[in-house]
């Protein structure tokens, strides 16, 4: 502000005293002869004239002189201009602003010149203003706060150079990040200030966050925080909650922030009526009807709603209508404090998708955004398929930030949709190490591309080391093959395998797949594979009387399932269903039919705090075609698959001391069948940001039948039910998943072998 004043008072001055003699000579009645251009050095004399207004002849004013000293200002080419009156000639002399040769930007280290290069407007050949660069150092201090380094300051200085150029350095000091110390609530009384701190993305500073940036301030994440509380509140309830205000407050040593939001709850109101008005002729209501998920009396749940009218424009969307729109409207008794609601099922505005655009993807090519959509330019605008649409692009993991926006095209009837993409980094380089109760130490290391050239190509090389088992994988996906929804891929893998309880004392497999997907709906997956390898078998002799054998698998494989997940890694609710087969003997010297049944659901117990209940079940049969089913082959069971027991533990089991089948090894079984109910819940009041969560579990599960050359009186076979019960903790760490389980056998046979502790850290097997 000092600046501009002191600027401001010598353009005053100098204008004044420019007016001085042009006021005495307006005086005397004389006119202007002429008019000289003194200083001008790139702008053409003549030019500098036009900007004058003012033309030989004319009678000089006051007004008329300050009208042409602001005009000459007013372009931006100019530092300095001056008017005088010199026996009729009107001499205006003028100091060019000089013309940027280079930007520069000193001490930045945190952000990127090719952050800060665009946000500025200043650029190398244009002319520099020092209203110009005022402007840059506000931005980049902008940007700089909104990194949450409100400490930061900027000052741009100029490095003069020959012929009237400058070089511009923005010298910035960055200052360390403003981090918000305290989260206070206001008003809240039925939900406390951890519950609620849990619902927002602002987090306080804490030591284990600094691979994240939650606990720093940044008033577009407030915002963004208000409108969490306010979904938060609605889908419990509270109809007229609102946040009365947010404010962020330095502490009096400005080293951080308090956060506080003040909030109104209002009652929680119940489901009142809940009505179908469908006005198509063509559609059921008894079909649509089936499709209300609010139910008249539960606590008011806006998610309902909005699942509702997903669910409801899908169903129509099934009978014909491109063009549909339902409307949830509600009506408040604040007395019974109830909310009725009536879906109003009617054709909506024949509107048009003119334009798809994109951007922000430097990176991604246009058409892997594009064919998550479903729709084209062209097609019926539909809000559901747009939202669904959405909902891919970000589960594609390309991207940190998708924003899809639309607005009115070139007519009422059209419509043109943006989609804003932020990328995100998707190579990976990774080294690990760790140490399993089930393989011992290992050591792995992943080279890993999941956006190969843009083109939304996974290409994979990784290998693993540990004291029982190597292996190495090379895999390629292409999920769009010829820009249809099938996914192709294809796998080379070399894995050898010592085991030190079952008659096999080594064995190596070398060998590879070729695989083939595609959706049969939104939820149905149906996959094929075709899997080629040659497997080495080394029998231990001292175990029994098999010779070494080499064996060639050729089997063809199909998998179908169904997943409403609501998240593939850390799944909350929904559920998957597969099953699959595998088929050896088109070719190859192993002939077996293998039938495998999975699934899982998971129910929400609790958000406060989130509190899983996974229930999960497996069943699986492998039939040897004109021959025995060879010990690889078949299942095993124990460890990560039934905790409690070794791996290896549970199922056919050779007795102690007979030939042909010593020291009680594992045989495998041909008929598997697990069960699992587990409770998930974090651990602590930050758990949720330090991703501890424990478990409780109960496991059951069953392995049987085995055919063999061996005696049937030389090894065990029961087919009784096993189970244990345990708990767990699982972490993830910079280095990998940790997982932690102690289980304890309750339901088991003699020969069975325990494992109480289950220890992992690193990449899972």
């Amino acid at each position: 502000m000092d600046k501009w004043r002191a600027a401001l008072a010598a353009w005053a001055l100098a204008a004044i005293m420019a007016l001085a003699p042009v006021a005495a000579g307006a005086q005397s009645g004389g006119a202007i002869r002429d008019i000289e251009v003194v200083g001008a050095q790139r702008i053409d004399p003549e030019t500098v004239r036009s900007y004058l207004r003012i033309r030989p002849g004319d009678v000089l004013g006051p007004r008329s002189i300050s009208d042409a000293l602001k005009s000459l200002f007013e372009t931006g080419y100019f530092a300095d201009a001056s008017i005088d009156v010199r026996g009729g000639v009107l001499v205006v002399t003028v100091a060019e602003n000089p013309i940027v040769n280079r930007i520069a930007f000193e001490g930045n280290r945190r952000i990127d010149d090719e952050t800060l290069s665009p946000e500025v407007q200043l650029k190398p050949r244009q002319i520099f203003t020092r209203s110009a660069a005022e402007k840059d150092v506000k931005r980049i201090l902008e940007i700089y706060r909104r990194s949450g380094r409100f400490a930061a300051s900027v000052e741009a200085k100029l490095i003069e150079l020959p012929q009237n150029r400058v070089d511009v350095a923005f010298e910035i000091v960055e200052g360390d990040q403003t981090l918000i110390e305290k989260i206070i609530f206001i008003g809240n009384e039925q939900f406390s200030d951890s519950d609620l701190i849990g619902e927002i993305s602002s987090k306080e500073a804490a030591w284990y966050r600094f691979l994240s940036n939650d606990d720093v301030y940044d008033p577009d994440r407030v915002a963004f925080d208000r409108e969490l509380l306010r979904g938060f509140y609605l889908s419990e309830g509270y109809v007229d909650f609102r946040v009365t205000s947010a404010v962020a407050e330095l502490t009096p040593d400005r080293d951080g922030f308090i956060l506080t939001f003040t909030v109104e709850e209002g009652p929680q109101y119940t489901f009142g009526k809940i009505e179908l008005e469908n006005k198509l002729i063509d559609v059921p209501d008894f079909r649509l009807s089936l499709l209300l998920k609010p139910r008249s009396g539960e606590i008011y749940n806006n998610e309902l709603v909005r699942e509702t009218v997903d669910d409801l424009v899908d169903e129509v969307g099934t009978f014909g209508f491109a063009f549909v729109d339902v409307q949830p409207r509600s009506k408040v008794r604040r007395e019974e404090k109830e909310v009725d609601l009536v879906f109003l099922v009617d054709e909506g505005p024949r509107v048009y998708v003119e334009r798809i655009d994109i951007e922000g993807n430097l990176r991604t090519l246009d058409r892997v955004i594009r064919r998550e959509f479903g729709i084209v330019e062209g097609d019926a605008f539909n809000t559901s398929k747009i939202s669904r649409a959405t909902r891919r692009v970000r589960n594609l993991g390309y991207f940190k930030k998708v924003d899809v926006s639309n607005e009115q095209g070139s007519s009422s009837d059209r419509a043109k949709v943006t989609v804003e993409v932020e990328e995100t980094p998707t190579g990976e380089f990774s080294i690990g190490a760790g140490y399993s109760s089930e393989s011992g130490a290992l050591f792995n290391v992943r080279l890993a591309e999941r956006n190969l050239l843009g083109k939304g190509q996974e290409l994979a090389l990784a290998a693993t080391v540990s004291e029982s088992q190597n292996q190495i994988d090379l895999s390629f996906t292409e999920p769009y093959f010829q820009d249809q929804p099938i996914s192709v891929g294809a796998d080379v893998f070399r894995l050898t395998t010592d085991y030190d309880d079952r008659q096999i004392d080594e064995e190596e497999t070398i060998g590879g797949r070729l695989r083939v997907g595609y959706k049969l709906s939104e939820n149905w997956t149906q996959r094929w594979r075709y899997t080629l390898s040659q497997r080495n078998t080394d029998y231990d002799e001292s175990r029994t009387t098999l010779k070494d054998s080499d064996t060639l698998l050729s089997a063809v494989g199909h998998e179908v399932a169904y997943d409403t997940r609501d998240n593939r890694f850390t799944p909350t609710s929904g559920r998957v269903l597969s099953i699959g087969n595998d088929l050896a003997g088109l070719g190859g010297d192993a002939s077996f039919l293998r039938t495998d049944v999975r699934g899982s659901q998971y129910l929400p117990m609790s958000k406060r705090p989130t509190v899983t209940l996974a229930l999960s079940a497996r069943a699986g049969a492998i039939v040897g075609l004109g021959e025995d089913v060879e010990g690889s082959d078949r299942y095993f069971l124990g460890g990560r698959s039934l905790r409690g027991f070794e791996s290896g533990g549970v199922g056919p089991r050779c007795r102690t001391g007979l030939d042909g089948c010593i020291s009680g090894v594992a045989l495998g079984g041909n008929y598997l069948a697990t069960a699992t109910a587990e409770a998930i819940f974090p651990i602590g009041l930050s758990s949720e940001d330090l991703g501890l969560q424990g478990r409780l579990f109960a496991e059951f599960g069953t392995l049987f039948d085995v055919d063999t050359n061996i005696n049937n009186d030389q090894y065990h076979d029961e087919s009784s039910i096993r189970g244990s019960l345990g708990f767990g903790v699982s972490w993830t760490t910079p280095l990998g998943p940790l997982r932690l389980d102690f289980a304890w056998p309750v339901m088991k046979e003699d020969y069975d072998k325990d494992e109480t502790i289950l220890f992992s850290i690193g990449t899972q097997f």
